[in-house]
């Protein structure tokens, strides 16, 4: 077979082939790779490719030279019938950059087919007087060939009655007619055969043949004639099956039989006789299946009227079909990114689609769009192609995947429209930094902890994830002391470890600063910081201040006035307690034995007082053993014991001082012990004489000066905490007058009115504090508020009289009052506290003010 290749390029870019019918399969028809501009190694990596729903069947393209070939068998006649231009189109489409080429084929016809008769035998009846010169039309032959390889010219066999005539009819077909030039004699010849052959213009040349047999019969000299030349008729593509569209009607002058039509198709095209049917008897053109526009648009129909001698006339019957709209658009996505970062730029593409109806004219045109409030839109790129591109940042932490429904609606009536949803989805990139819940953390650590046992697991969020959301955590300062001996972190959970035992008393709190920092390229940090709060334990036995523990063997003694009252005051046992809070709350007791009912002791403050008056028969000595406990849990405890002389004078208290183990059996020690308790008494009376002197004298000096003590400035609040180790806070307030006479003592306790300003903001409880100086005492007034804790501070005491720690055990410091029983005087410290619960309804129910 002679194969006819050439190519042609169009400034549309459109790329043109034309080849034959027929052409065996892997046959070449050109160098489409060279055609586009491409050499061979851009094929993969461009992904070239044809886009088509019908051409990829008979095409494809070879990714070793980049030639397009022919893969399977092309009819021309199947695929375009007898239409002069018969052609396949397809996309053929690359990447890295996208672009699209409109790729025409056109199919030339080859002489594969002979002309054909629908019969092979064409049976013609001839009266015997028909005059010579009378014409016969004939059954012309059909070729599914076009051009110069259809149908050219006929030729009939060599008989002595007929020749061959031809005439061409409305469409310029050409029909054969058979002339009679020698009348025919039934009698003589009855019937006559003749050969006609039909011819094509093909190199080599086909023929066809059909037998004319001819009968010769009494005249029938009228042939049916059709009421119009040409029948047109245009149908909807949706009529019924079955439907009437046509009727073709001829007459015939002749009568009888003669005159009797029957209708009939000429075609041999399977198209025609599988749609059609007509009826025989009334020339009725009904359908005998659906239609479909995009399938074939139009239909030629040869239809034939044969009366009952034999006659016949033939008529074309156009068929139009009309486009319905019954094909929904169609998208098809020929290219796309399954993920797409989120710090990708706007306008970059993520896939390609394309959209094609079936339909024509208005029912084929298409507008397509993105259905819902994304990011997305969409670009026409070339012909029914558009791009799905971003139209701004995403964030994968507001949502990391999109379905993208893109709908198709084309313009007929009513509107069809078709719906595809495409997935996407969102990568992610390290764009958040990770997150405490907050910027402080407080931890309480009881002292004494276990070392390397947990204490706090400290956690932050990142909202990016894989390697962007993984944290590690570390310590990047503390305030106080070296972190890397104290405090360690695990850098992967964030559980902060204790590496050593924390002791309250040297450390009370601390912050460390954590960071939490991603894996991400670069990576985000953000930090916080956990403060730790060391909290007391009962780890510290109380000291005993006064009187000092014994040392070498020695022995503390208080001496008592033989006339002391009931209640005088003997001593008082001062201790501290190195811990805080409740842990330091310390309380006195005595040592049940039969020797201390003669003195009492004061739990809360120690201060020892006579618990009766004291008679001749009662012992010279005393012996008292005195234990402090904290309020600890389990409590801890010390001991001290006293020895009080109780005597009338010095020198009746020297012996048991010089002596107490005397032996009464020894009167030689006695009498040495007497001549030097003499001594020591005598001195110790002019000793005593020239302090008691002394002390009147500086008495005197304090009662002129005392009221200078209003000159002292006025005390910082914040000096308040500084005497706060070991108790409670300081939120409470009273009136205490202290005066130069121990027994004259005044506290009164007054309302928080308009009498009193507000100097200075104390503490968190509202304390507040103001002086006012008097000219006959000094009185200290502070507000507070009711149903204070035990053990609160109010103030330091000292500090607000002027006076040195020291001095109040010396100068016998105390509260002499009815309300005694709600505050009290830390002598070791100066600091005044609540000692029980202050109820104001229950004090101030109906005065204003109490003042004992």
């Amino acid at each position: 077979m002679f194969l006819f290749l050439y190519l042609c390029h169009s400034v549309s870019a459109q790329i043109y082939y034309s080849i034959f019918e027929e052409m065996q399969k892997d046959s070449s028809i050109g160098n489409l790779v060279n055609d586009l501009g491409l050499n061979i190694n851009e094929i993969s990596l461009r992904k070239l490719r044809i886009v088509s729903e019908f051409s990829t069947k008979y095409f494809n393209v070879k990714t070793g030279n980049g030639h397009l070939v022919v893969a399977d068998r092309i009819d021309r006649e199947a695929l375009c019938g007898a239409a002069e231009e018969c052609f396949l189109t397809f996309d053929a489409v690359i990447e890295n950059p996208l672009n699209i080429y409109h790729v025409r084929v056109d199919i030339k016809d080859i002489n594969d087919n002979p002309p054909r008769f629908k019969y092979e035998i064409i049976e013609i009846k001839i009266t015997e007087h028909t005059s010579p010169g009378v014409q016969f039309a004939l059954r012309n032959a059909e070729d599914l060939d076009v051009g110069i390889n259809s149908l050219q010219s006929y030729k009939l066999s060599a008989n002595k009655h007929f020749v061959l005539g031809e005439k061409a009819n409305t469409d310029l077909n050409t029909i054969p007619e058979l002339v009679l030039m020698v009348p025919l004699d039934r009698e003589t010849e009855g019937n006559l055969d003749i050969i006609l052959t039909a011819f094509d213009g093909g190199n080599p040349m086909q023929t066809g043949t059909a037998i004319i047999r001819i009968t010769v019969v009494d005249i029938n000299d009228n042939i049916p004639k059709f009421d119009q030349e040409v029948y047109k008729v245009s149908i909807n593509e949706n009529i019924p099956m079955n439907s009437t569209i046509l009727q073709v009607k001829a007459s015939d002058k002749d009568e009888g039989i003669n005159s009797q039509i029957t209708y009939s198709f000429t075609t041999t095209s399977q198209h025609v006789t599988s749609t059609f049917a007509i009826n025989s008897t009334n020339g009725e053109i009904k359908t005998k299946e659906n239609l479909d526009f995009e399938m074939k648009k139009n239909y030629e129909i040869s239809v034939q009227a044969l009366d009952g001698g034999g006659l016949v006339s033939n008529v074309k019957v156009f068929i139009q079909i009309l486009d319905e709209n019954d094909n929904t658009p169609d998208i098809t996505v020929t290219s796309i990114t399954d993920t797409v970062s989120e710090d990708s730029a706007p306008n970059t593409v993520v896939a390609l689609i394309k959209v094609h109806d079936l339909d024509s004219g208005e029912n084929g045109e298409v507008d397509c769009q993105i259905i819902g409030t994304l990011p997305f839109k969409l670009q026409l790129s070339s012909g029914s192609f558009y791009k799905v591109v971003t139209t701004s940042r995403l964030d994968r932490e507001i949502q990391s995947y999109y379905n993208i429904t893109i709908q198709a609606t084309d313009h007929g009536s009513p509107p069809l429209s078709f719906i595809k949803t495409i997935a996407l989805n969102v990568s992610d990139i390290n764009d958040n930094p990770p997150i405490f819940e907050k910027e402080l953390f407080i931890v309480y650590l009881p002292e004494n902890n276990q070392p390397g046992a947990s204490i706090y697991t400290i956690q932050a969020m990142d909202k990016d994830t894989e390697e962007n959301g993984k944290l590690t955590y570390s310590i990047i300062s503390t305030e106080e002391l070296p972190f890397n001996s104290y405090i360690t972190i695990n850098p992967v959970s964030g559980i902060v470890y204790a590496q050593q035992s924390f002791d309250f008393e040297q450390y009370k709190q601390f912050e460390v600063h954590i960071m939490a920092k991603d894996k991400g390229s670069p990576s985000l940090n953000s930090s916080a910081v956990i403060r730790i709060c060391v909290t007391d334990q009962n780890d510290n036995l109380p000291t005993i201040l006064y009187p000092s523990p014994d040392a070498g063997g020695s022995t503390a003694y208080e001496m008592v006035p033989f006339s002391s009252e009931q209640g005088s005051l003997v001593t008082k046992v001062v201790a501290v307690d190195a811990d805080s809070g409740h842990n330091a709350w310390l309380s006195y007791h005595l040592l049940e034995d039969s020797e201390t009912s003669y003195i009492v002791i004061d739990q809360n403050t120690g201060v020892i007082r006579t618990a009766r008056i004291f008679q001749e028969r009662h012992l010279l000595k005393h012996r008292a053993v005195v234990i402090v406990k904290d309020n600890g849990f389990p409590p801890l405890s010390a001991t001290v014991t006293l020895n009080l002389i109780v005597t009338s004078n010095l020198q009746q208290a020297l012996p048991e001082l010089s002596n107490p183990s005397r032996k009464t059996d020894s009167q030689t020690n006695v009498q040495i012990y007497l001549v030097i308790a003499i001594a020591v008494i005598s001195f110790f009376f002019l000793l005593t004489v020239m302090s008691v002197i002394i002390s009147k004298y500086r008495e005197s000096k304090s009662l002129s000066t005392f009221s200078s003590i209003a000159a002292y400035p006025q005390i910082d609040p914040s000096f308040f905490p500084t005497y706060n180790n070991g108790t409670l806070s300081l939120p409470y307030s009273y009136d205490v007058c202290v005066t130069l006479d121990p027994r004259e003592t005044e506290v009164g306790f007054l309302q928080p009115n308009q009498h009193v300003a507000v100097k200075s903001l104390i503490d968190e409880d509202n304390l507040c504090v103001e002086k006012e100086m008097r000219k006959d005492s000094i009185v200290l007034h502070y507000s507070i508020v009711e149903e204070m804790r035990k053990d609160s501070i109010v103030t330091n005491i000292a500090q607000e009289l002027g006076l040195h720690v020291k001095e109040l055990v010396h100068r016998n410091l105390r509260i002499v009052s009815r309300v005694e029983k709600y505050f009290s005087v830390d002598l070791e410290t100066g600091n005044l506290f609540v000692k029980d619960r202050i109820d104001r309804e229950t004090l101030c129910r109906t005065e204003t003010k109490i003042s004992p």
